[in-house]
Parts: C-alpha cells; structure tokens; sequence
C-alpha cells in the first residue's frame, strides 16, 4: 500500500505522524511543501486545511490522528497503540 504523507519543516504533528508510521515499520513517501510549493495549493483545493496531510489508496485525512494511524496499520496487518 503506498503512503504519502505532505508535511513542512518544524511541523511537530508530522513529526509525530511519521514517527508513528515508522515505528511500526510502515513504508511512507514524504513530500516537504517546503521544496513543493505547488503541491500545496493543490491540497488546499481538495479541503486540506493543516498538515500533515496523509493520502493512502483507499482514504486521506489531516493531521495527527492516532484513531486513523491504528486503522491503517490493522488494515495493513499490523497491530498499533499509541
């Protein structure tokens, strides 16, 4: 399952969004809106309003939200608890 997580520097919900993900060994592609001004926008578009801004195949949301970090590990087949 591919992982896409938009985040910005000093950002301490991505932070803690990344560093749930990996300490469950959950692969993730991160893009900075830092070096991608123009995705950005793009999100904005489609009603993201803060970061991180997680994108997965099958949801997407904004935020730090362990309840949806939990969902998608199980889904992914990987018990988490934060």
């Amino acid at each position: 399952m591919r992982i896409t997580i938009y985040t910005r520097k000093n950002c301490i919900q991505c932070y803690a969004t990344k560093k749930a993900l990996e300490g469950r060994n959950v692969d993730i592609d991160m893009i900075s809106l830092d070096d991608h001004p123009e995705a950005a926008d793009a999100l904005r578009q489609q009603g993201f309003r803060q970061l991180p801004v997680v994108i997965t195949e099958h949801e997407s949301w904004c935020g730090f939200r362990p309840d949806m970090i939990n969902r998608l590990c199980a889904a992914t087949h990987q018990r988490v608890y934060l």
